[in-house]
């Protein structure tokens, strides 16, 4: 059944490649792969394999890959990506030494992967469990591990007409899943090699903010002000927040939106009442009196939340909110909206009194009013924030003194 519903995808994708840029892209990165792994792959080398399925799992994986390159330079690093929103970004990453896409996980290609890349430990990251390739894997004795996993009841392993896709999991020879609920339902099921280790994304976020890049540009334009910093916002968000701060001209707004479209960036600024600057054009003198300043490019937001005294961050009235401890490492509430069940660390933000949920603009206002009027109100829920990201990190710690004996 499972090798019929890969066959099926795949031939789906086929048909969707006629329409799709992106899927297109990724059926030809796929067919490339074997040629990159037969031209860049070193027979006497050794190579530790890490697979994400996009960026967000990428940036998870990053700072185990990044450690691993520094305490075990003797081993080579192979990345693989199944979506080009992950390998096209990452395609020059520095810290691999090859980086291809993963093909479609049947027999024939798993076979033929694994016998050119020859990998001597793999890493899956978060919610990889490809079945062909976990099985071959455990069949030529290569230990694979699943990193930052998280599991919830209602996931096809836990349930009853799911038990012979659950097997799946005893290929890994040890899950590091996020949470305590994580480790009781796979001990339900049997599945006693897993161990709490939290989220590497933690990690992630304070590497990020040790290496935050200077903006002369945004730090103009904030001067001594309260900054409100709304990332990867969608039109839902952004009717929300602008129409509070067309009121509030004392307090600085930078937009980041998530879909950077001149359409969607013309549609902001008609809504903004006060100086706004896009930055690709902006100058030092053209942001001092400007009361919005809209990141036009990529790349940036992760730095430009230094510059903030509130986060928000968008996604929460869609399919779900964007990454909440990105901004929260900087030791500032972050506010979102109610699609963010799925997101455990939101829910600890909230929990923690560093993260803040909104259902509507009255809401939104009342929250920002307080705010705005009680500092010690904003910066302790600021405090609490950064203090929550920093008590999670560690999970890159516990997975390597974990592995280290079996490597050299």
């Amino acid at each position: 059944m499972y090798n019929l519903a890969i066959n099926l995808y795949s031939f789906a994708a086929k048909v969707d490649s006629l329409f799709s840029k992106k899927v297109k892209t990724m059926l030809k990165g796929q067919r490339d792969t074997f040629d990159v792994l037969r031209t860049k792959i070193d027979p006497k080398k050794e190579y530790i394999w890490f697979h994400a399925a996009s960026l967000g799992e990428f940036e998870q994986g990053r700072p185990l890959m990044e450690r691993m390159r520094v305490e075990h330079p003797s081993y080579s690093i192979l990345l693989t990506f199944f979506s080009p929103s992950g390998y096209e970004v990452r395609k020059n990453y520095e810290g691999a030494d090859v980086i291809c896409y993963l093909p479609f996980d049947k027999p024939k290609n798993v076979r033929k992967f694994l016998d050119l890349a020859h990998p001597v430990m793999a890493f899956f990251i978060k919610y990889e469990f490809w079945k062909n390739y976990l099985d071959e894997l455990t069949r030529r004795h290569i230990p694979v591990y699943s990193v930052s996993s998280i599991f919830r009841p209602d996931q096809v392993f836990f349930k009853g007409y799911g038990k012979n896709y659950s097997k799946v999991l005893r290929n890994f020879e040890h899950l590091f899943v996020q949470n305590n609920l994580s480790k009781d339902l796979l001990n339900n099921i049997g599945i006693n090699a897993v161990t709490v280790a939290g989220d590497t994304r933690f990690d992630r976020v304070l590497q990020i903010r040790q290496q935050a890049k200077n903006l002369p540009l945004v730090e103009a334009f904030k001067q001594d002000k309260i900054t409100f910093v709304a990332g990867s916002s969608w039109q839902p968000d952004e009717e929300l927040f602008i129409d509070y701060f067309n009121h509030h001209p004392e307090v600085k707004l930078v937009i980041a939106p998530h879909v950077i479209g001149e359409d969607h960036l013309q549609q902001i600024i008609s809504k903004l009442k006060g100086k706004v600057v896009r930055y690709t054009q902006a100058t030092l003198e053209s942001v001092l009196d400007a009361h919005c300043l809209i990141i036009d490019c990529f790349g940036l937001l992760s730095s430009i939340y230094k510059y903030g005294e509130i986060a928000y961050i968008g996604g929460g009235f869609g399919v779900g909110i964007h990454n909440t401890v990105e901004a929260a490492v900087y030791g500032i509430p972050v506010i979102f909206g109610p699609n963010y069940q799925k997101f455990m660390e939101a829910k600890e933000l909230i929990e923690c009194g560093g993260g803040f949920t909104i259902n509507e603009s009255n809401d939104l206002n009342a929250l920002l009013d307080r705010m705005l009027t009680d500092k010690d109100f904003m910066k302790s829920s600021g405090q609490k924030a950064g203090s929550y990201v920093k008590g999670r990190a560690g999970a890159a710690d516990i997975i390597l003194n974990y592995v280290k004996d079996k490597l050299r």
